[in-house]
């Protein structure tokens, strides 16, 4: 059992552009879960959107989200590696001492999505990190057992990627590609790289349209991508036309949330072809149905994971996807909005992926 009251500190959001690093009471364990000392944590798009235009997903003061009963200030952070500390009761199949990764979710299980596998669109779904639970940006967690995943000899800071690999995959996933295909990924953000790298290790052509010269590099440096083209000197169609012998991309990823980058993803497909939108949207998008109809493309959602983690731990743990690359940034605690932040916000063209440190261990 945690020791009750002991102090840790977290990143805490309170309101838009208020995130204050705090010392909170440890988390109790309880029955059926596991208290986690974090390693690393990444800081997702989702958590820049949140402190530029929040709360998004957070729940609001006075409006307490339904499964975890929170609301503002929570501890934010739902990219995050680390260490069991200790099992709660009823907890058999993990061990104190195990590296292990958080699949960030909760879900009511009584809905008919849950009921019929499909939890990650349940009705009340909410994310540790955004709609309370602890997160990762805090020194210690407490989750259940159900959402912890091993991760064997994989580093802990590269860990801390599997929860965004993961996001990757399952849009991969919906897309229905297929080794041999060609694939068109609009923007090399962290979510745009590591969904090449997914299609990447699945043999697929993938091509990388971004205009952020780190970014580019890091798309060329890394390896996940086959051809990188630049939309300000480039016909971003044209050169997939020439690429794939005037047929077009078989498949494409809008992982921007730019309504010029969903646009120009339609023009590069191929009739019948499918583009799945991956990024949240700070605004409505507008979307030309006539490109849709004329082509027959399929336009397709997705949110996050669904029994994808066990298969994203084996890829990177087997070498086929490497996740150093990635990693552009490591900050401890008190630098998350001057060094994290700030830099990811306002000088996004150095850097990719910043992961930090709750405890400063590591750094």
């Amino acid at each position: 059992m945690t020791t009750k009251g002991q102090a840790v500190k977290a990143a805490r959001f309170h309101a838009q552009k208020d995130i204050r690093i705090e010392e909170i009471p440890e988390p109790e364990l309880r029955a059926g879960a596991v208290a986690i000392d974090v390693a690393w944590c990444g800081i997702c798009g989702t958590d820049l959107h949140e402190y530029l235009e929040g709360p998004i997903f957070i729940p609001a003061p006075g409006h307490p989200h339904p499964l975890s009963h929170e609301e503002a200030p929570v501890t934010l952070g739902h990219e995050f590696s680390g260490t069991i500390t200790a099992l709660g009761e009823g907890v058999m199949d993990l061990a104190v001492g195990q590296n292990v990764v958080v699949e960030p979710y909760f879900t009511c299980g009584t809905c008919p999505q849950c009921k019929s596998g499909k939890y990650h669109l349940c009705e009340k779904m909410g994310f540790i990190g955004l709609a309370g639970g602890g997160g990762g940006l805090g020194e210690k967690v407490v989750v259940d057992k159900r959402w912890v995943h091993p991760i064997g000899d994989i580093p802990l800071d590269e860990a801390a990627l599997i929860e965004p690999l993961s996001v990757g995959h399952h849009a991969v996933v919906r897309s229905g590609v297929v080794a041999g295909q060609v694939a068109l990924v609009g923007g090399a953000g962290p979510i745009g790289l590591l969904t090449a790298a997914v299609l990447k290790g699945m043999g697929v052509t993938t091509i990388v349209s971004e205009l952020s010269l780190a970014r580019k590099d890091k798309a060329w440096e890394s390896g996940v991508a086959d051809h990188v083209l630049d939309p300000s000197k480039e016909d971003v169609k044209a050169r997939v036309l020439e690429i794939t012998g005037g047929l077009g991309a078989d498949v494409a990823f809008e992982c921007a949330g730019v309504n010029v980058v969903l646009d120009t993803l339609l023009d590069a497909l191929k009739p019948t072809g499918v583009l799945v939108n991956v990024s949240i949207w700070g605004r409505p998008a507008t979307v030309d149905m006539q490109k849709i109809v004329l082509k027959e493309i399929d336009l397709r959602g997705t949110i996050a994971y669904v029994r994808d983690h066990a298969e994203v731990i084996e890829l990177v743990g087997s070498g086929k996807i490497d996740l150093k690359p990635f990693i552009t940034g490591r900050i401890a605690l008190e630098d998350l909005i001057d060094k994290g932040f700030d830099t990811l916000i306002n000088h996004n063209e150095t850097a990719v992926k910043i992961i930090v440190s709750p405890s400063g261990r590591g750094l």
